[in-house]
């Protein structure tokens, strides 16, 4: 009795609108609930519902899919080796693959207390176009090796999260067959582009066309790849297209058939193959290269080596979409990039798959910051920074915020929730980022991205950044 007594003097010494939590059923305390919040500003949208896996073999029961890790894992056990090892793997050692995300972990966050962020809202405007959340689809090649629906369903899942999905040049969807896959046309699509070089430089600039006039927004030039990177899981495997599979946007007047005998949807008849000659080896890429990577074997003959700042002038003579210069890390680049014409850079390592020891993207992205945002007198106008390399949390989309970048493209977990669930996966994994990214800055007393208190990070060597000055005497 004394037990119950003192149950009862401890629930209603608490203030009153806590009571209905410990006593009464669920409908008594939905309508307290309902009492105490009249009069509040509109509920924060529910969280998305986590995404249940279960090992195809049976081998272990239902996961829920939580975080990229939890993605992985996942894809892990359903990717063919070959397929995941492509994906996942980087360059040489790896130890740029490994720096990434520790990079970003050593960056701390020193959070705001008693600010108002009841409404907090993650969303933001990036190149005209309105996004639920600074995050960009990443352009990651060969998507239906992970899933049958490829970039199609990533494709679709981004434009119902309301987020851009970069295209890579190396799909297997033709960017008409992406563009066709939203309904209604709908979803912002950017996409990336390759040079090629000699004669296939007219492939180039087909696919420049191709993408403007099918409704793409912006063009993300790939420049850290003279050639590809020493991938050496590729090698082992002898990496090339899984049969059936074709690198779409280089099909000529032959697309290949589904399997009830009609041609790929979206697939160009007049497209890159044509212009580059020989574009059936192009978009099979499936001859077998002894000791090799067919992947390399095809950055190596067709990868434009001598590429400099005079193609970003080229390619504003062919389009007006705003070009965004991808694998930046120094600030020298960045200033010389917008003196060329481009509307932006994205601080890149690649993804850690091209130069081994390359500086991770967050520890480049102050001092581009300050040159492409910054510009000298008589320079060019300000323009935008994106950012990749290992980002998994929406603490790590706050980080590169307020260090200075717009956005942040997401890569590499977008293939995991692609091979585990498809479409579905994909929205899952956006849903829970978006909403990871709105608890962050909740967290830490950002109410939108314009208002970033001073000092919110604190640099690995325990300086804060805002007052960490930028060297700019190099650029």
């Amino acid at each position: 009795m004394r037990i119950v007594s003192k149950y009862y003097t401890c629930v209603f010494s608490l203030p009153l609108f806590l009571i209905p939590l410990f006593v009464g059923n669920s409908a008594e305390r939905q309508r307290w609930v309902a009492i105490m919040t009249q009069g509040e500003p509109p509920s924060r949208p529910p969280p998305p519902a986590p995404f249940s896996f279960t090992p195809p073999d049976g081998s272990g029961l239902p996961r829920l899919m939580l975080n990229a890790a939890d993605w992985q894992a996942a894809a892990e056990s359903v990717l063919p080796r070959s397929v995941y090892d492509y994906y996942a793997a980087g360059a040489d050692d790896r130890t740029t693959l490994a720096a990434n995300p520790a990079a970003l972990a050593a960056h701390r966050l020193r959070p705001r207390v008693l600010v108002p962020v009841g409404g907090t809202s993650p969303a933001t405007t990036l190149l005209g176009s309105s996004l639920a959340a600074p995050i960009v689809i990443a352009p990651t090649a060969m998507q239906r090796m992970a899933h049958p629906e490829g970039e199609a369903a990533v494709a679709r899942a981004a434009a119902a999260a309301g987020l851009p999905m970069t295209l890579s040049t190396m799909a297997t969807t033709s960017l008409e067959g992406v563009a066709a896959a939203v309904p209604g046309g709908g979803g912002v699509r950017w996409f990336q582009l390759y040079v090629f070089r000699g004669p296939a430089r007219a492939t180039t600039e087909a696919l420049v066309r191709r993408a403007e006039a099918a409704g793409y927004t912006a063009l993300v030039l790939t420049a850290d790849a003279p050639v590809y990177g020493n991938r050496e899981a590729d090698v082992r495997n002898g990496f090339s297209l899984p049969p059936g599979l074709r690198l779409a946007n280089f099909m000529g007047d032959a697309p290949p058939q589904d399997e009830e005998g009609g041609a790929e949807q979206g697939a160009d008849e007049e497209g890159g193959a044509a212009a580059a000659g020989g574009g059936g080896a192009i978009a099979d890429m499936d001859a077998s290269v002894a000791g090799g990577s067919g992947l390399a074997a095809f950055g190596d003959a067709m990868l434009d080596a001598d590429l400099s700042t005079d193609c970003i002038a080229w390619l504003r003579t062919l389009t007006s979409l705003p070009i965004l210069v991808k694998g930046v890390l120094r600030a020298d680049d960045a200033a010389a990039a917008m003196a060329a014409g481009a509307a932006g850079v994205v601080v890149s390592n690649h993804g850690a798959r091209q130069l081994d020891g390359a500086v991770t993207s967050v520890m480049a992205l102050r001092g581009v910051v300050e040159a492409v945002k910054r510009p000298p007198p008589g320079g060019p106008p300000p323009g935008v920074v994106l950012v990749d390399g290992g980002f998994r949390r929406g603490t790590d989309v706050l980080k590169a915020l307020a260090l200075g970048a717009d956005a942040v493209l997401l890569g590499r977990p977008v293939l995991w929730a692609l091979a585990v669930g498809g479409q579905a996966g994909v929205a899952a994994l956006l849903g829970s980022l978006i909403d990871e990214t709105r608890r962050a800055m909740m967290l830490a007393g950002v109410p939108s991205w314009d208002r970033i208190p001073p000092g919110l990070v604190v640099l690995p060597d325990g300086r804060i950044a805002d007052d960490a000055p930028v060297d700019a005497s190099g650029w």
